[in-house]
């Protein structure tokens, strides 16, 4: 006989939270793992003494938490699922009859914070790795990825019509607080910075205020800076997203769209705990930013790493002679130069630093062009060193070397010397290990996050908001090793993405792509 289900809810008495949510949940070793009490002081400069009181910040950034674990990607579907389940409830701290924050005071909670709270917050995520013995701090490794943009390509415009759109458009916003020296004020600024011995020289302020870095511009392009093709950025703009700039897939032939490039700085330990996080326009390359990682990662968390390890897009002549000159190896990958791979290029080529030139394959030297009479150069950073053409048009290797009538020429900077000390790196076990293991270090990092939480394409728009968006993520990352390192993984699929746990099968009735699975959004 077929039955009826009829709908009978009796009300629930002497029933609690405590009680219906199991003890082995994730949210309760989340809970006990990481205590978020500190993001009180992170923010308390940014509430008034009076007033209507607000979301609890230790709620808010739970919330952001929870966003993360749950690859969800708006505020209106994070409320939505914590209203519905019990361990988010639970986690929040609010009863089966309270009332949970609107969606939209998630966002007015986020523009109030602005992108240093979060950053100080990644900030003392790092510190509880760091507590937990989970930064190991003697190896630092660089890479980033390209991220679309929450924008059309159909949207780019003339720049000077967009900024003329944003003026109209905030033009009726507050400007900043100025101080008598005209600096904007800042409410993160510490009372004791002035106690400082050198707070008051004038001099070293205003030098000091003359420097901008990529962190202290949140990752702005800086526009003197040319590069050796035209920017389109310079000239066309996205109206929807002015920040992201045109990117092209090559692996992918995805065709171009609008991105941003994420930059990571990951400590050699086993646990992988990101250092440094930095979103820039995807036109920035990546060998820009790496410094001023590196220094913020080795001043904030004391760090004295023996080597640094990136790709060959790190490995320029600029960051390999700042690195070298801190007493840290740059064990980085090096464009091969010369042209063709069957042409002999600038590493087979041998420099003699007494005689001041290069020996090539044949055995001829390469002399210097320009050189005075007492043995020293003409005023030059650049200086070009050239085989006789006699010497060229005799050799049996001209082929592998130049089809040049004036003969085989190098040219040599005033940094090349600490580029040969990274060749005569290359062949060595810890060089050729660090690479290798580069390649399994942060990649994965970056596929985890565009897999499981949704990287592919930032949910916000604007420089300042993906950088607060990175961050998060990042944290997210970080506290997932955090909550492993004190016990059993996490049981959700998507928590459980970066822990080494068994892989879920493939689910049926989807379509199969490569490294696709069923991703539950609930536990």
């Amino acid at each position: 006989m077929m039955a009826t289900k009829e709908r009978n809810f009796s009300p629930l008495k002497e029933l609690s939270l405590e009680e219906l949510v199991s003890e082995d949940n994730f949210y309760r070793r989340l809970e006990r793992t990481v205590d978020l009490s500190f993001v009180r002081e992170l923010v308390r400069d940014r509430y008034a003494s009076g007033g209507r009181p607000s979301v609890d910040p230790v709620v808010f950034f739970k919330l952001q938490l929870v966003l993360f674990f749950e690859d969800l990607r708006s505020e209106r579907q994070l409320m939505e699922v914590a209203a519905d389940r019990l361990s988010i409830r639970w986690y929040l701290g609010y009863d089966l009859s309270e009332p949970l924050p609107h969606h939209s005071s998630l966002t007015y909670i986020r523009q109030r914070y602005g992108l240093e709270v979060f950053r100080r917050f990644f900030e003392e995520i790092v510190r509880l790795c760091i507590e937990a013995g989970l930064v190991w701090g003697k190896e630092l490794y660089f890479d980033s990825t390209k991220v679309k943009a929450n924008a059309s390509v159909e949207s780019l415009l003339p720049r000077f019509a967009v900024e003329a759109h944003l003026e109209r458009l905030f033009e009726d916003e507050e400007a900043p607080e100025k101080t008598e020296e005209g600096a904007t004020s800042s409410p993160t600024t510490s009372a004791g910075l002035h106690a400082l011995p050198t707070a008051n020289n004038q001099e070293l302020r205003t030098k000091n205020a003359a420097k901008s870095d990529w962190i202290e511009r949140n990752g702005a392009q800086d526009r003197s800076f040319k590069g050796q093709r035209p920017r389109t950025s310079d000239w066309r703009a996205s109206k929807t997203d002015p920040s992201a700039t045109p990117m092209k897939w090559v692996k992918k032939k995805e065709g171009i769209s609008l991105g941003y490039q994420v930059h990571y700085a990951v400590d050699g330990g086993k646990a992988r705990i990101i250092l440094g996080v930095l979103v820039t326009p995807s036109e920035v390359t990546e060998n820009r930013p790496m410094l001023d990682l590196l220094w913020r990662a080795r001043f904030r968390w004391r760090a004295h790493p023996y080597q640094v390890t990136g790709d060959a897009k790190y490995g320029t002549a600029e960051n390999i002679a700042a690195v070298e000159r801190e007493g840290i190896r740059a064990y980085m990958a090096l464009h091969r130069s010369g042209g063709k791979p069957n042409k002999f290029g600038r590493e087979d080529f041998f420099y003699d630093a007494q005689r001041d030139l290069y020996v090539c394959p044949a055995g001829k030297p390469l002399r210097p062009l320009g050189k005075k009479a007492n043995g020293g150069h003409k005023k030059s950073k650049i200086i070009t060193y050239r085989a006789k053409a006699s010497s060229c048009r005799a050799c049996e290797l001209r082929e592998r070397c130049t089809s040049n009538k004036a003969g085989r020429s190098l040219r040599r900077g005033p940094l090349e010397g600490y580029v040969d000390r990274v060749r005569a790196y290359r062949g060595t076990e810890p060089y050729e290990k660090a690479l290798r293991k580069r390649a399994v270090w942060i990649e994965p990092l970056f596929g985890e996050a565009k897999e499981w939480h949704g990287m592919v394409r930032f949910r916000l728009r604007m420089l300042e908001k993906v950088n607060i968006e990175a961050l998060m993520l990042a944290a997210g990352q970080n506290t997932k090793r955090l909550v492993s390192s004190h016990g059993r993984g996490p049981k959700s699929v998507a928590q459980a993405a970066a822990l080494r746990l068994p892989e879920p099968p493939l689910c049926s009735g989807h379509r199969v792509r490569r490294g696709h699975r069923c991703l539950p959004r609930h536990v």
